[in-house]
């Protein structure tokens, strides 16, 4: 399983397409080779880790 340590201190984007209203957002991170992906409404919750690879093809698929 893959993770970000916590000396790595991740800078957590927000979509440009998320309003200030508080609905339905995801944040994104990048530390080398990973991208890491949580809810912004609950940024002490679980966080996803995939590395770069995996997140390019689950983009791809969505845009499909």
């Amino acid at each position: 399983m893959q993770s970000i340590t916590s000396t790595e201190r991740p800078a957590w984007r927000k979509s440009t397409h998320s309003g200030g209203t508080g609905g339905e957002c995801v944040e994104m991170a990048s530390a080398p080779g990973l991208v890491a992906i949580r809810d912004s409404k609950d940024p002490d919750g679980p966080t996803l880790v995939v590395s770069r690879d995996d997140f390019a093809s689950l983009v791809s698929s969505l845009k499909q």
